[in-house]
C-alpha cells in the first residue's frame, strides 16, 4: 500500500486514467522554539527561566505542543499522512527538535530530523523534520554564510543541504533563514548570491537531481535578494532549463495578496519554497509541482483587539499569548505519475 494520496486523472486525449503519487513539502518558521536550559556560548537568555521572557517548562511545553499541533495539521487537507519534509527555522538545538518529535501529537508520524549546529550568536538554526517513509536522506551539510570581504566577526545563520531520495528522485533541500530586515538589503541580497551559487554547484555535478529552496527569507518574491541574485523567476513560461528557478509565491502574494506574515497591516510573503526548472512542467515522469499553499488554521491568528487578523504569536508586546509563530508555514505539492 502506498503512503502517499493516489490521484487519478483523465486525458482525453486517448482516455487513459493516470495515477500519481503525492509528496508534501513545507517550510514553517517556529519563532523561537528555545529549550529552558542556556548554551554556553549562546546569547539565549531572554529564553531562559529568569530571563525577560520568564521562559520556564510552562511556557516551553505550551510552545512544543502548539507547533506539533500545527505540523501534524499541515498537508492533511490532501494528503492524510501529512508532510514529507519540512524545513524550519528558529530552533535552538537538537534537544528541542528531540522534545518535538518526540511530542504525543507528533510522535504518531514517525518523523526524524536533520540538523546541524550553526554559529548564529543567538542560537538559532535551521533543520529538516522528514518522514522516513517519503523521504531518505542521503547526505546533508551547513554551507557557511560569508561576506563579501570575508569578515569573520559577521556571524550568522548558513545554509542547511539536506539530499536524498523521495519517490525515486534525487532532491535536494536547502533549507534558508536570511538576514532580518534589522539588517540593510545587501546582506541579504549577498545570502541569494550564496545560496544561487550553490543550486549552480549541486546542478553542475547532479544535473537530472531536484532543488527546493526554502526559508523565511526576509524579503519578499519580488525583492532584489529573490528575484535578482537568487535569480527566482515570476511565470513559469520564464522557465527554459532544468537549473532555472521558479519563484511560485510571487503572484500569490502580488495577485492574490495573500502572505504569510503581517506588519502594521499589510501582508509580506517572507516565507517561500522556490523550485528548480526540472521541477515545473508536463512531463510526471519524474517529480513536478502539482499546487502551492499558505497553510492556515483559525487558532493560528488573534481573535479579538487591535491585532485581530495577525497571526498569533508567543509573545507580543511582553506579553505571552501562548500562541504559534509570527509566521504563516507554506507548502508545496509534487506529482510523480505512477507507472
Amino acid at each position: 500500500m502506498l503512503s502517499v494520496l493516489l490521484l487519478s486523472f483523465v486525458s482525453t486525449a486517448n482516455a487513459q486514467e493516470k495515477k500519481y503519487e503525492v509528496y508534501s513539502v513545507g517550510f514553517y518558521n517556529l519563532e523561537n522554539l528555545f529549550d529552558t536550559i542556556h548554551d554556553y556560548g549562546k546569547n539565549d537568555y531572554e529564553f531562559l527561566p529568569d530571563g525577560t521572557n520568564k521562559w520556564g517548562t510552562l511556557k516551553y511545553t505550551n510552545k512544543l505542543k502548539n507547533m506539533a499541533t500545527v505540523l501534524n495539521e499541515m498537508g492533511t487537507d490532501m494528503l492524510p499522512v501529512g508532510m514529507a519534509a519540512v524545513g524550519v527555522s528558529e530552533i535552538e538545538n537538537s534537544r528541542v527538535l528531540e522534545d518535538l518529535v518526540n511530542h504525543e501529537i507528533l510522535a504518531p508520524r514517525g518523523w526524524d530530523f536533520v540538523h546541524i549546529e550553526g554559529p548564529d550568536k543567538r542560537g538559532v538554526d535551521c533543520a529538516l523534520l522528514y518522514n522516513p517513509k517519503l523521504f531518505k536522506p542521503i547526505s546533508s551539510k551547513l554551507a557557511p554564510y560569508t561576506t563579501e570581504d570575508n569578515d569573520t566577526t559577521y556571524k550568522t545563520r548558513g545554509f542547511l543541504i539536506v539530499s536524498g531520495d523521495m519517490g525515486g528522485d534525487m532532491v535536494h533541500i536547502i533549507v534558508n533563514h536570511w538576514p532580518s530586515r534589522y539588517a540593510k538589503s545587501p546582506a541579504r541580497e549577498r545570502a541569494g548570491v550564496l545560496v544561487r551559487q550553490l543550486k549552480d554547484s549541486i546542478m553542475k555535478e547532479m544535473p537530472d537531481s531536484k532543488v527546493l529552496i526554502m526559508g523565511d527569507m526576509n524579503d519578499d518574491p519580488d525583492d532584489k535578494s529573490m528575484k535578482t541574485c537568487l535569480g527566482a523567476m515570476r511565470d513559469k513560461d520564464d522557465i527554459k532549463e532544468a537549473a532555472d528557478l521558479y519563484n511560485p509565491w510571487w503572484n500569490i502574494l502580488r495577485k492574490k495578496g495573500a502572505g504569510t506574515l503581517k506588519y502594521k497591516g499589510k501582508w509580506n510573503l517572507f516565507d517561500q519554497i522556490v523550485l528548480s526548472g526540472n521541477l515545473v512542467g508536463d512531463d510526471r515522469s519524474t517529480l513536478k509541482l502539482y499546487k502551492t499553499e499558505i497553510f492556515s488554521r483559525s487558532y493560528m491568528f488573534q481573535q479579538e483587539g487591535r491585532y485581530k487578523g495577525n497571526t498569533k504569536r508567543t509573545h507580543a508586546g511582553g506579553v505571552w499569548l501562548n500562541g504559534y509563530s509570527d509566521h504563516l508555514p507554506v507548502i508545496v505539492y509534487l506529482l510523480k505519475e505512477v507507472k
